[in-house]
């Protein structure tokens, strides 16, 4: 890989790794805490212009529930992120649920279920 394209994966590997602690503080606190939403991972796109925030939700049927709860405060998250991060360039959120985590969690349980 060349050095730009490093430099740049890493900036963004920092950005995601910034808004993914501030947006779990900010969903725990601004939560009503009838389901724990949880951020697993948030992908940068569009030359740090974007960041897709990816969640779990336990009990799982209130995902539903709490992705509408996550995705109606996202003007407030970016609010949040411009004044408790730092960065120069805050970008707008999107978030969805972590389908991937998810069937990992499902694979786990059955291995469980084997042994």
């Amino acid at each position: 890989m060349n050095s730009k394209v490093e430099e740049t994966k890493k900036k963004n590997d920092k950005i995601a790794a910034i808004v993914s602690v501030a947006a779990s503080e900010f969903f725990k606190r601004e939560s009503d805490r009838t389901s724990m939403i949880t951020v697993t991972r948030t992908e940068i796109k569009d030359r740090s212009k974007k960041a897709l925030i990816y969640i779990t939700v336990f009990p799982e049927d209130k995902e539903e529930t709490a992705l509408s709860f996550t995705k109606r405060k996202r003007t407030e998250l970016h609010n949040y992120l411009i004044n408790e991060t730092g960065l120069v360039m805050v970008p707008f959120v999107d978030i969805e649920i972590d389908i991937g985590e998810k069937n990992r969690q499902k694979i786990e349980a059955i291995k469980l279920d084997i042994k």
